[in-house]
């Protein structure tokens, strides 16, 4: 039997945790159907974030969504908060069996 899959993106977002809310309230206004996250531990350039006190937490957002969403998410959060916190973002490709959920 072979699985009927459907191409969708994966966009991974590492912010500082502080962003949580207003980046999955943005992403649900453009588009975005659903997500992941996780509180996870970083290091960059900018320094090593260890999640020690509660400035310091990082957490994960993982949007599987359409690619014209997830380009309209990327480009929103380097316009409105790249300039100002530490985030990184990477786009994968994904393929879903339940199409409709993303």
């Amino acid at each position: 039997m072979s699985l009927k899959k459907h191409p969708k993106t994966m966009l991974l977002v590492v912010a500082e945790a502080v962003l949580e809310a207003a980046l999955l309230r943005d992403a649900r206004q453009l588009g975005a159907q659903g997500w992941t996250v996780a509180e996870v531990r970083s290091a960059s350039l900018e320094g090593e974030r260890e999640g020690a006190w509660e400035a310091d937490r990082t957490v994960e957002i993982r949007l599987i969504c359409d690619p014209a969403v997830a380009d309209a998410i990327a480009e929103h959060v380097l316009q409105q908060y790249v300039p100002y916190y530490s985030i990184a973002m990477v786009f994968t490709q994904a393929e879903v069996l339940r199409p409709e959920r993303f």
